[in-house]
């Protein structure tokens, strides 16, 4: 693991040595997700991530699965009813972490040719700013390629106005930022309110994207180059590999550490990697995994297996050696072993962590669930083992 030169480059922001510890405390996200910090390199004015959107085939019965299965609430409707006679959506929310569920209304809609080459995956990570029109001007400035001029979208509750980006693969970031709106969700969205039973989760902790091979130092070098991000963590194929498989990766992050976008690509192996199976499954680069922080692992996990969850399991001979590696845990050695839950250590603490299995019928998109006390790592300890389960379930579907 090699971490970028942090002290350096508070140096440059004019940080004195004795205060640099103070200053990226400072720089930590706050309760609400939304960096506060004042001086950090951020040239677009990112606040935090707003949402998530997936075109989906469904969105109605995919509502459903997410409120049932993962506990989020819906909060909100657009579609027929509404006047939106193209797409229906329907917003939920947990925590602060927010999705969008997209259908579209007609075969000849841009939503309809996604879900035909992707199946249901990440279309949008839409990204809250200071000023849309700004951001996407600076954005384009620093050569991101424009999918959305920047325009008002308004309602009875008020305006936001919005633009957007294209990243890799046909993954797009909206650039949204608040005029008056005080409704629901977003305009053209009606109050739509149906709980689910909360399980915990509290934000987006960080969004993976798989990219061809080759192409992920050009995707890190976007997100320095556009967003202002920095290289937090690099992996290669000496961390992250098994007797078959491999890939690479770099974690991108914002200086407050609330917006983090690790990017993999495959690497040379004697068989296909998990990246090279999402590539072929999803037809092309896209967003892989979403990670979902929550306050007590134990009960999210928990929870979401009684909801029916499937997640990947190690074999049991991991947690006979936990200890030994990562040291004294608060929880239960019993309770992270019936669960199934990971454990890794850093210089700062320790996560928790646990993946689920696909959750298409297209072995593309799965979830993270992940608890920091302390850690700001990514599990690397983990790596192995985990990619052992992941190959099993590669072998189970004739795809290693």
């Amino acid at each position: 693991m090699k971490h970028n030169d942090r002290d350096e480059r508070l140096q440059r922001s004019g940080v004195c040595a004795e205060s640099r510890e103070e200053w990226v405390e400072r720089a930590v996200v706050c309760e609400d997700g939304i960096r506060e910090s004042e001086g950090m390199e951020n040239p677009l004015k990112l606040k935090r991530i707003h949402h998530v959107e997936f075109w989906v085939g469904n969105a109605r019965q995919a509502a459903y699965f997410y409120r049932n299965g993962f506990g989020f609430s819906q909060v909100a409707y657009s579609g027929l009813e509404t006047g939106q006679r193209q797409r229906a959506s329907y917003a939920m929310s947990q925590g602060k972490a927010n999705f969008i569920l997209t259908t579209p209304m007609t075969p000849d809609d841009l939503a309809a040719d996604h879900i035909r080459k992707h199946g249901d995956g990440v279309r949008d990570i839409a990204l809250e700013v200071e000023d849309a029109d700004e951001a996407f001007a600076e954005a384009v400035r620093r050569g991101a390629q424009p999918a959305e001029e920047p325009h008002d979208i308004k309602d009875e509750h008020g305006a936001i106005r919005r633009a957007a980006v294209h990243t890799y693969g046909d993954t797009i970031h909206s650039l949204i930022s608040y005029k008056d709106y005080d409704g629901p969700f977003l305009p053209g969205f009606v109050a739509a309110p149906l709980a689910g039973d909360d399980c915990g989760i509290l934000r987006v902790d960080h969004i993976v994207g798989n990219v061809e091979l080759g192409k992920m130092q050009y995707w890190a070098d976007y997100y320095t180059r556009v967003f202002g991000f920095h290289r937090y963590i690099t992996f290669d194929d000496k961390d992250i590999s098994t007797e078959y498989s491999a890939l690479m990766s770099i974690v991108m992050s914002d200086d407050s550490h609330s917006v983090k976008f690790p990017i993999n690509e495959p690497a040379a192996a004697r068989n296909k990697s998990q990246i090279q199976e999402y590539i072929d499954a999803y037809g092309g680069a896209g967003a892989q995994h979403i990670a979902l922080q929550c306050k007590d692992v134990l009960y999210t996990v928990g929870k979401l297996q009684r909801n029916g969850l499937d997640f990947l399991r190690v074999p049991d001979t991991y947690y006979d050696a936990l200890t030994s590696r990562v040291g004294p845990v608060e929880e239960s050695l019993a309770e992270l072993r019936t669960l199934g839950i990971l454990v890794d250590r850093d210089e700062e603490g320790y996560l928790l962590q646990i993946f689920s299995k696909p959750v298409e019928d297209r072995p593309t998109v799965f979830f993270e669930i992940i608890q920091r006390k302390g850690s700001r790592g990514f599990g690397k300890g983990n790596f192995k083992a985990l990619f052992e389960s992941i190959e099993m379930e590669q072998a189970r579907r004739g795809n290693l």
